[in-house]
């Protein structure tokens, strides 16, 4: 319990009520964005309508709940953007524009966002909005000179941040492309010395189950990428799939935990991870460890991640 509290204490904390109950509160907002749990069912639904037009009012509302205060935890929503901006190409530039004004901090995800597009023209338009970023510019700079990567060239190891923003693209666009490379991270499933690839696989593999669980598209593709992957991946995917069919995320959730523990009272302490800044997806795992009951009103600002499924938060307070 001591972890949650402190993994709360650095940036994912509940909204507070006032401190004078007499007061009154402030008129909720009628952007249809109240809570996070909101942003999160939209983001999940996107592709039903694939309305980019509410692309400006959700992003002002992940902006207002403190989703972008720290670029390097927000994979999620910067791979949605960077997904809505690839699949609207015709319309990015204007699409781009309805985000400003942009508070100079939260540049840096619309940065990446672009960047991460993959769009043929993605060093163009950060270029034409480059002028509208000025405390920006050696980060565009970096980008456009290939000193920083895009997001198909990130390795999977770098941060749980990376698989986030995998599903944030997938969540968008309906791509397998990112899904094949999450795929390609269950390989470290039985890794035996590294527990971050042992965690990312953990990850990859959870995710995959839970939101293969819920939307047959995944399941789909996981079916058929048996045929196409190497043996310890392909068994890997058969016990995800038979997760899915047969509702029991839960297990794999537990056989992960169980095996990061061990590995890491095993294996060294030196980590490249700065744990206390690891995107939302790692902390899903850390905040189920700390035995989170799946109600939503501890369970939205600790855990739900667009790259874990509504449908999995009644499995997180199973014994």
């Amino acid at each position: 319990m001591r972890t949650l509290v402190v993994l709360l204490a650095l940036g994912l904390s509940l909204a507070a009520g006032p401190a004078d109950a007499g007061k009154r509160r402030p008129a909720a907002p009628k952007d249809g964005f109240a809570r996070q749990s909101d942003i999160l069912a939209w983001i999940q639904g996107y592709r039903a309508k694939r309305d980019a037009r509410a692309l400006p009012r959700a992003v002002r509302a992940m902006s207002r709940h403190g989703l972008f205060r720290d670029p390097d935890a927000a994979g999620l929503y910067i791979g949605f953007l960077a997904g809505v901006i690839a699949d609207n190409q015709t319309e990015a530039e204007t699409l781009i524009a309805g985000l400003f004004p942009m508070p100079p901090m939260e540049q840096v995800i619309l940065i990446r966002a672009i960047a991460y597009s993959g769009l043929p023209e993605w060093k163009l338009l950060l270029g034409r909005f480059a002028e509208r970023m000025p405390a920006r510019i050696v980060l565009i700079k970096r980008y456009v000179d290939g000193k920083l990567k895009v997001l198909r060239e990130l390795p999977l190891d770098a941060s749980p941040a990376v698989i986030d923003a995998h599903w944030g693209y997938y969540y968008a666009t309906g791509s397998y492309q990112p899904l094949q490379r999450i795929i390609q991270a269950l390989s470290w499933s039985n890794e035996k010395s590294d527990v971050e690839k042992l965690t990312i696989a953990s990850m990859a593999k959870w995710t995959l189950a839970t939101n293969a669980q819920r939307e047959k598209d995944v399941l789909d593709l996981l079916k058929l990428e048996l045929a196409h992957q190497p043996k310890p991946i392909a068994q890997q995917l058969r016990q995800i799939i038979e997760a899915a069919e047969t509702f029991e995320t839960g297990r794999i959730r537990k056989e992960a935990l169980a095996a990061i523990e061990d590995l890491k009272r095993r294996g060294p302490t030196k980590s490249k991870w700065n744990w206390a800044r690891i995107g939302q997806t790692a902390l899903a795992l850390l905040c189920v460890g700390a035995g989170v009951t799946g109600h939503q009103e501890v369970a939205v600002p600790c855990v739900l991640t667009g790259a874990v499924s509504e449908a999995a938060l009644k499995f997180w307070g199973d014994p």
